[in-house]
């Protein structure tokens, strides 16, 4: 076998934290020798992504495919499924690797029927929370995680990126019958360099999915509460974009705090540190994500909920996290922005940080686990 290999990263949305982990991937992955290519759908993203897209063109051996992927399970995902297969099977892949639901799904079996016909493909699949967010007593938890439990005979190997989600998949899915790793999220060295707030900074920073999934609509009911804590009135930026967006237009209007809101379109997450002094993520449920991780790795001070991994980040007993909840939300950020010198002191140091959570280390490790899964 090659030390130089073919890797293709499949998945569905070309937005957040998934994105950011391919990119990422994909930059050390060439940089270490190997042809890359990115197969993901073409009705999502916007302007920002396209421009990352962009940026990521030239230096991808097996080029960018882009081709429509339905979210949920439906009538066209026999059309799309085999407009997919068609663009894997001519990229011939070492290495087939899903992210999400949907990419896993799909890495998984186009894996399988290219191995009837070829040589060997290495079949990974990273979930990213995924189908694991759903509840396991509701009828769709069920037929999700039956899925799930029938598609590892399809897996060569499970990529987890916390603790939490290895967890979640014992308890929802059962114990993996294949093998399967732990690899955190990483950091590129750039990102640890102080971002520092601009001069008409805001008080709070919202950077994220603009969906309830995500907890805007946490973030601003904690921000009317709090004002009148503080004694004052706080300002905020939010910016994302998504389905749910109009609602959260329509919730800050109603709640009269349209002179202290400001919406603005995604863009690269530390120019967007440099317009507020705290950053709040108010998820509710996560398994990895990485504004954690640059927020922190950024010297910004944070609140965010104590869901998915967040918790593996700052330590289970941090005063930094709290449950997503807009009471407890407001609260923190009355004491945090009360006393911003003390409560910046509470952060996780860049030292840990660095040591855990490098760019360097996770691409290492998911080479290794490519390796490992071509040579059983």
């Amino acid at each position: 076998m090659a030390d130089k290999l073919r890797i293709v990263h499949c998945f569905r949305s070309p937005v957040g934290g998934i994105f950011r982990h391919v990119r990422d991937l994909t930059e050390a992955q060439v940089a270490a020798g190997h042809s890359v290519g990115i197969v993901c759908d073409s009705t999502t993203g916007g302007e920002f992504e396209e421009r990352l897209f962009e940026q990521m063109n030239d230096m991808l051996a097996l080029g960018i495919h882009r081709t429509p992927m339905q979210r949920h399970v439906g009538p066209g995902d026999a059309a799309s499924a085999w407009r997919t297969y068609r663009i894997i099977k001519e990229l011939r892949p070492d290495v087939l690797h899903g992210h999400g639901a949907k990419g896993g799904a799909y890495a998984r079996l186009f894996g399988s029927l290219l191995r009837v016909s070829r040589s060997r493909v290495a079949r990974l699949y990273s979930p990213h929370g995924g189908s694991l967010h759903y509840d396991e007593n509701t009828t769709t938890g069920k037929l999700f995680f039956a899925l799930e439990r029938f598609m590892a005979r399809f897996t060569d190997c499970l990529l987890f990126v916390s603790d939490y989600e290895r967890r979640t998949y014992r308890r929802k899915v059962g114990e993996p019958p294949i093998p399967n790793t732990l690899v955190y999220n990483g950091l590129r060295a750039a990102e640890f360099e102080p971002v520092i707030t601009g001069a008409d900074g805001a008080d709070l920073l919202y950077i994220g999915m603009m969906r309830d999934l995500k907890g805007p609509d946490i973030f601003i009911d904690a921000l009317a509460a709090a004002g009148p804590q503080l004694g004052r009135a706080l300002t905020a930026v939010m910016v994302g974009d998504g389905d749910d967006l109009p609602r959260y237009h329509g919730q800050v209007k109603r709640l009269g705090l349209d002179g202290n809101v400001r919406f603005l379109p995604p863009m690269p997450a530390r120019e967007a540190f440099a317009l507020a002094a705290l950053v709040v993520v108010p998820s509710r449920a996560e398994a990895m994500p990485y504004i954690v991780l640059e927020a922190l790795a950024a010297g910004k001070p944070m609140i965010a909920t104590a869901v998915g991994g967040i918790p593996e980040i700052f330590g289970a007993g941090s005063p930094a996290l709290i449950r997503p909840d807009p009471i407890e939300l407001a609260a923190r950020m009355s004491q945090a922005l009360a006393d911003p010198a003390a409560y910046r002191n509470l952060m996780p140091d860049e030292a840990s940080l660095k040591a855990r959570f490098g760019a360097d280390v996770m691409a290492a490790e998911i080479e290794k686990a490519y390796f490992a899964a071509l040579n059983k």
